[in-house]
């Protein structure tokens, strides 16, 4: 029963798409240094992570189940289909904080003394939804905090680079999080919930979605710069540049049947490519 409950709730958070955080928390753990970190401190970094979106994630299914009871696409989620109790997501919570508290102590005391920051933003996304369309934007924050934190757990300072790269994924994940979006058009105007397809149209707001994933690889570009990386890391943006058009390829706002392929296929090949290219420039 217990296993069976918690395999409920891998799904419900969707375990898999951490894929698209991690890696980039990676990346910014690479460049501190430019070299590989210490076996411990990838241990740490990649707890706080886990713990961090696992508790981002539960907060999200609690905050909106009333919201997702609504939706059709959503009404078989764990919590309002009565698979999981919130009483038994609020543990998962609150362990999952703890863990994000733990390894951040095992990291650096700035990393440390910025955990309530992290709690507050992982927190507030969840209820943008319900008072301004730029949610996209405050989502790609949270995510954004992957490669920032992985470098201030290392490094215990701010520096330009990884703001730049945390800029870089900010942009990235709120231009596909507004196409992921668009299947929820009608469903958001008609029940007041606030999106940027819901406030400009699906055209328009695939328009942004590009404007976003243009000022992203630009970031991410000025990250290399910033860092003199070499032409592995920008062969790699070239790659992601290449999934990025691809995406906006796939969907247009009279057919948006493939926005599944482009919100996870493309964008968890994208941070691991973008990882990868990182990686072997590096270690090369």
């Amino acid at each position: 029963m217990v296993w069976s409950k918690f395999r409920i709730f891998l799904e419900m958070i969707k375990f898999e798409h951490t894929i698209f955080a991690l890696p980039f928390a990676y990346t910014g753990a690479l460049l501190v240094h430019r070299s590989l970190p210490a076996g411990r401190d990838v241990l740490w970094i990649t707890l706080a992570m886990v713990g961090a979106r696992t508790a981002a994630m539960s907060l999200n299914r609690i905050i909106d189940r009333h919201i997702d009871a609504a939706n059709p696409r959503t009404a078989n989620r764990a919590i309002p289909a009565g698979l999981l109790r919130v009483g038994e997501v609020w543990v998962y919570v609150l362990l999952s904080f703890a863990l994000l508290f733990y390894a951040a102590a095992q990291l650096s005391p700035l990393a440390l003394r910025l955990f309530p920051v992290a709690v507050l933003v992982l927190t507030l996304y969840s209820y943008t939804k319900r008072f301004t369309w730029a949610c996209h934007l405050f989502l790609g924050l949270a995510l954004g905090l992957a490669p920032l934190g992985a470098w201030i757990a290392i490094a215990n300072r701010f520096d330009l680079a990884p703001v730049l790269l945390a800029g870089g994924v900010m942009f990235w994940v709120a231009g596909f999080d507004i196409i992921y979006a668009c299947d929820d058009y009608d469903f958001d105007r008609s029940h007041g919930i606030y999106s940027i397809p819901a406030r400009f149209g699906i055209l328009a707001a695939l328009r942004i979605s590009a404007v976003f994933h243009v000022v992203a690889p630009l970031l991410f570009a000025a990250t290399g710069l910033v860092l003199h990386l070499g032409w592995l890391y920008f062969a790699g943006l070239l790659l992601a540049v290449g999934l990025l058009f691809y995406q906006h390829h796939l969907v247009r706002p009279d057919d948006l049947s493939r926005a599944g392929v482009a919100f996870f296929n493309l964008n968890g090949t994208l941070s691991v490519v973008m990882f990868v290219c990182t990686l072997l420039d590096v270690w090369l």
